[in-house]
């Protein structure tokens, strides 16, 4: 069923880096959720793959001392939906990963795999792109940090350098604090299917709730990699919270997003859902800060 041609386990991170520069051609598994299928469905055959399922230290979450929340890219979808910190400070991507496929899958994908796979509809990625998310990758050069909009190069292509792996995802505690967001996920089905299109909004309020601070808007499936809409967050930034507001929020973001056709929605249909959910999704986390869109 899976024709492959070798498997090596890497006992950590330098020798998963080792192993990767000894075999070049090799794909890295974490869980395997993805990476088995391609090999199944005969696009990956006779691959060699490099395990580093088994490397714990890339595991967890932790708040590390100057704030920043770092996610260990082999955290499952489970364990990041029911984690302490999760929960408290950034609840929203929590929310977004129990989106992904059925418990099974969640159980056993993580979150390293569902970014450097560089699909757009990665319930994950359009959540983390609204967090402005920093991607940690590890290879033969040491430790490099590129903000998730920057690792995102293509449809299904990211910045991975030659034996690197991906090693944490961290969400500076700028990026957090005082913030509330909501994810919207919009699919054919309510569960176990990809998104026709996905929409995350953190929003932050001043003291009195009366105005918008800053807002970010992160889509999936409106262009060929998940994008933010500059043009929406700009559009409310210092302004009254307002439905005026939130209606201007909504129209703004058709200036920034590039959805298509596809046989799961037409181009016009993914724009319409656009304006929809940010309106939604503005709305809601509006009122998660304790402001009243009226």
């Amino acid at each position: 069923m899976y024709d492959i041609k070798a498997l090596y386990e890497a006992d950590n991170i330098s020798h998963a880096i080792q192993l990767l520069e000894e075999h070049p051609e090799a794909f890295i598994i974490a869980g395997g959720s993805d990476v088995l299928i391609q090999i199944r469905e005969g696009k990956r055959a006779g691959a060699e793959l490099v395990s580093i399922y088994g490397l714990d230290e890339l595991r967890g979450v932790k708040m590390e001392e100057d704030g920043t929340i770092r996610i260990g890219s082999l955290t499952s979808f489970s364990h990041i939906t029911k984690d302490d910190v999760i929960k408290k400070y950034i609840h929203v991507l929590g929310e977004a990963v129990d989106k992904v496929g059925g418990p099974q899958i969640r159980n056993i994908g993580t979150i390293g795999g569902n970014t450097c796979n560089g699909v757009t509809s990665a319930d994950s990625a359009s959540t983390l792109f609204a967090w402005d998310a920093i991607i940690e990758l590890t290879g033969p050069q040491g430790v490099r940090k590129v903000p998730i909009q920057e690792f995102y190069i293509k449809a299904g292509k990211v910045d991975l350098r030659p034996a690197e792996i991906q090693t944490a995802i961290l969400i500076p505690k700028e990026s957090y604090d005082g913030y509330e967001g909501h994810y919207i996920k919009y699919a054919m089905r309510n569960a176990m299917d990809i998104a026709t299109l996905g929409c995350s909004v953190n929003v932050k309020l001043t003291a009195d709730r009366q105005e918008i601070e800053d807002a970010r808007i992160a889509y999936g499936v409106a262009g060929p990699v998940p994008m933010r809409a500059p043009s929406a967050e700009k559009a409310v930034a210092g302004c009254k919270v307002s439905a005026e507001s939130v209606e201007r929020f909504a129209k703004e973001v058709l200036k920034d997003i590039r959805p298509r056709d596809s046989w799961r929605a037409s181009k016009a249909f993914r724009e319409h859902i656009s304006y929809v959910l940010a309106k939604r999704a503005l709305t809601e986390a509006i009122e998660r800060s304790g402001g009243a869109v009226v």
